[in-house]
Parts: structure tokens; C-alpha cells; sequence
């Protein structure tokens, strides 16, 4: 490593370390507030889901807004899917996530807070943010980002609520978790 080298690595560290150092309440205060599911099955959007949650911490709003925004999809196709509910309408054209939450509120598969979550998260500039319309320029993606990961919390901690009994996990619906014939399964531990 050549001396130039040298003084960009001296400098990026003590870039991020002054960082770390000065935002380190904001971000201990967001973490906490979210109060997220700190433990979840072991599915495909798990580290999707345990990612947002650090965004939102460490103060990547855009970030956060866009995977609660697939997060929340992923897991209405999931429950859908864990439930039989067929992503195809009658006409041939898949459902919308929009109409997989309401079928699933009205089939009473899940809770109309769980449903209601889901539907702020999907109705919360969804379209604008993954195309990058012009809209975005006046979003408060903090706030927004906020209330987003809030709400992917309520919904995670409905699908995936459990009690633990003699340091085994036991999940309230375990269709949502992959348990294998000998009891154990996987899972995806938030618990920092």
C-alpha cells in the first residue's frame, strides 16, 4: 500500500469512527423504539426484514421505506400462500397485494390491526418510491421510514408470535414456521 493509499484508509476510518461516535444516541433511541419481532422464522425475506431494521437505525431512510415496502409484500404473499389462497383472480390477472390483504382480513386470517398495518405499508407512496416519481421530492422519508418499520413490526409480530416454555420456542401459529419432524426449525434471531 503506497502512502496515498495509506492517508485514504486514515481518514475514511476516522470519517466512520466520528460518525459512529456522534449519531450513537439517535441511533440507540430509533432501535428501540421500534420494538421489532426478535425472533422469526427462518423464510427467505428474514434477512430482508432483519436488514430494514438497521437501516432504519442507522438513519438510511430511503433504504428502510423501500424494503418495508417489499417485506411487507413478501409476507402477505407468504401468508397467502401458507393458507392456500390463490394469487389468481378469476380472470386470469394476479391479485394485487392490496387484495391479498383484504381477502386474508376477511377470511379472518389475519387481525384487522395486522391488516390495517400491512395496508398502511403498502398505501404509504409505494408506487412513487419504487419508481422514483417525482412525488418523492416531498416525502419525509424519516418519518415515513418510522412509522413503516413500526407497522412491519406489528405485522411480524402476529405471523410470527410465539412463547417460549423451558428455553423452546413455541410458536402461536406454527403453519408460519417450518418445524421439522423431530421439533426443531428454523429461525432468524434479532435479539441486538
Amino acid at each position: 500500500m503506497d502512502a496515498s493509499e495509506i492517508m485514504i484508509r486514515i481518514r475514511a476510518r476516522e470519517s466512520i469512527e466520528s460518525d459512529c461516535k456522534s449519531f450513537i444516541e439517535e441511533k440507540i433511541d430509533r432501535y428501540l423504539e421500534i420494538q421489532h419481532q426478535g425472533i422469526i422464522g427462518a423464510h427467505h425475506f428474514a434477512p430482508a426484514s432483519s436488514e430494514c431494521i438497521y437501516l432504519y437505525r442507522h438513519g438510511y431512510f430511503i433504504g428502510a421505506v423501500m424494503m418495508s415496502h417489499a417485506i411487507n409484500e413478501a409476507i402477505m404473499k407468504f401468508v397467502a400462500e401458507r393458507n392456500g389462497i390463490d394469487r389468481t383472480k378469476p380472470d386470469g390477472t394476479t391479485k394485487t397485494v392490496e387484495d391479498l390483504i383484504n381477502e386474508l382480513r376477511e377470511k379472518d386470517i389475519i387481525s384487522s390491526v395486522c391488516g390495517d398495518a400491512s395496508m398502511r405499508i403498502w398505501s404509504s407512496y409505494r408506487n412513487d418510491v419504487h419508481h422514483m416519481n417525482p412525488t418523492v421530492a416531498n416525502i419525509d422519508f424519516r418519518k415515513l421510514a418510522q412509522k413503516n418499520v413500526k407497522y412491519l413490526s406489528t405485522v411480524e409480530k402476529e405471523i410470527f408470535d410465539h412463547k417460549i416454555n423451558n428455553g423452546a420456542i413455541v410458536p402461536t401459529q406454527p403453519k408460519y414456521w417450518d418445524i421439522k419432524s423431530d421439533g426443531t426449525m428454523g429461525v432468524f434471531l434479532r435479539l441486538d
